[in-house]
């Protein structure tokens, strides 16, 4: 079959497809962003018409763009989507179809927009979410300034440097990628459960890992535990780095520390909002999750946690990987 002429034919041949396979004019409008009136209209046609009735009236070869008409496309999509009127600092090939009509009254089907952004060396990226409370010059200063100082220190006392964080794996399927016909996404079936684990880990710059498992929410007493296990683990005296959370800071953390942990613990607080400091969430988390456990379906918890530990005991293999997570958060070693 070929290709709908342009973004619009395709969502009226849409939804004649979606309403041949039961689905509601209402259900249509609200998947494909158009009226229920117009959604009529189209059905409408189709059913005294057929197919055909649905594309557009200009068939053939299309108006095309000039070599510095393209040249300018940068220059527009610089401004950014909201500039636009859409919502959401996120571009994406309708969107940018939109902008090509407004601006030079050209309609592109949106797989030939994706080439025209190629040539222009435009790529689809996953973008980093950042709120908008980070403070980007303490972020700048800590990762410069406060990271050298916190090495020279535990060289200087001794202690084993750990950065500390926790994340979530649950019992859902992690697909990241399987094969179908061409036209016909594959469809996973799945439990909806809220049944994880919830995962206290901790990252040296040696390239050890250190992990606590538990199968409800981690608290203070969580912390404390961890901590206890990698003074065991890993040395008498912890320069620790984590962020802000709740359970770094209070209650069995606050009690452990007046009274015996802070002759052997030295707690540093990464800046607010700046997860990218952290080399589990640049790379750890993103390693288990996407690459050691990708496209796992477990039955159970225990088999969850089963394939966590093999996982974890597979990255622990790989401490020259585990170093090159510190790279990705931009941390010189």
């Amino acid at each position: 079959m070929k290709h709908p002429h342009d973004w619009r034919e395709w969502r009226r041949l849409r939804a004649w497809y979606l309403f041949q396979h039961g689905w509601t004019e209402r259900e249509i409008a609200e998947a494909l962003g158009a009226s229920k009136g117009a959604v009529s209209q189209w059905l409408a046609k189709a059913r005294n018409g057929g197919r055909q009735a649905l594309l557009s009236g200009v068939r053939g070869t299309h108006a095309k763009l000039t070599a510095e008409q393209k040249r300018r496309i940068p220059d527009f999509l610089w401004h950014g989507p909201e500039a636009y009127g859409f919502r959401g600092e996120v571009w994406t090939c309708p969107r940018v179809v939109d902008v090509l009509a407004r601006e030079f009254g050209v309609t592109y089907h949106r797989d030939h927009v994706s080439r025209i952004l190629k040539d222009l060396g435009w790529t689809p990226q996953i973008p980093i979410t950042r709120a908008i409370q980070r403070d980007e010059v303490a972020i700048a200063h800590w990762r410069t300034d406060v990271w050298p100082e916190l090495r020279q220190r535990a060289v200087a006392e001794h202690r084993t440097l750990v950065f500390v964080d926790e994340s979530g794996f649950y019992l859902l399927p992690s697909v990241v990628r399987t094969y179908g016909p061409q036209g016909h996404t594959p469809v996973v079936a799945k439990t909806l459960t809220r049944d994880h684990l919830s995962v206290m880990a901790g990252l040296t710059p040696a390239g050890a890992l250190y992990t606590l498992v538990r199968r409800e929410s981690l608290s203070s007493s969580e912390s404390v535990v961890f901590l206890k296990h990698v003074l065991i683990q890993a040395g008498k005296k912890l320069l620790v780095i984590w962020d802000g959370s709740p359970i770094h800071r209070w209650g069995a953390v606050r009690a452990f520390l007046a009274e015996e942990g802070a002759k052997r613990i030295h707690l540093e607080v990464l800046p607010g909002y700046a997860p990218d400091l952290s080399p589990l969430d640049q790379g750890c988390w993103h390693h288990l999750k996407d690459v050691e456990m990708a496209n796992l379906s477990c039955r159970d918890m225990e088999e969850l946690h089963l394939e966590f530990d093999l996982a974890v005991g597979r990255l622990r293999q790989k401490p020259r990987l585990i170093r090159s997570f510190f790279a990705a958060a931009g941390l010189a070693l």
